[in-house]
């Protein structure tokens, strides 16, 4: 699938796989510019680019595990989503659940972007039909 991309910032890096496209479902993500992310607090961190994403499909943005993992740093919002008529710059929302300030640098990897197929919906009003589970939910399984 070939899809449109502009650097709008000179140092704007192009999303791309770790391992290669059969490997890897996401794409690294990376700022653009340094971004001190104090804790306790969200912050937007620009990647420098815009995309152009086909009609019926949207780009889902997820946390990088290994940012999770060390330093607390996810997304409060994951995964967010780019909308196939959004043409507005790439900013990933970057949330400091540590103790300590962490800086983010230009060039830094700082989310994963999968493009995924959706189906558009039409809400067709009527009374449902009886299932099995019926309303239970929210541990009705059991453990």
């Amino acid at each position: 699938m070939r899809i449109r991309i502009q650097r709008i910032h000179e140092g704007a890096i192009l999303p791309r796989y770790a391992h290669g496209p059969g490997e890897d479902a996401g794409m690294d993500l990376h700022a653009v510019e340094a971004v001190t992310l104090e804790p306790g607090v969200a912050r937007l961190v620009p990647t420098g680019l815009t995309l152009e994403l086909p009609p019926g499909y949207e780009g889902q943005v997820r946390p990088r595990s290994g940012l999770a993992l060390k330093h607390a740093i996810t997304m409060p919002n994951a995964p967010g989503t780019i909308d196939p008529g959004y043409r507005g710059e790439l900013r990933v929302i970057l949330l400091n659940l540590g103790a300590a300030p962490y800086t983010i640098h230009a060039g830094d990897r700082i989310a994963q972007l999968v493009v995924a197929r959706y189906e558009a919906v039409e809400w067709e009003e009527d009374v449902l039909r009886e299932s099995a589970r019926g309303s239970g939910g929210f541990g009705s399984s059991g453990r």
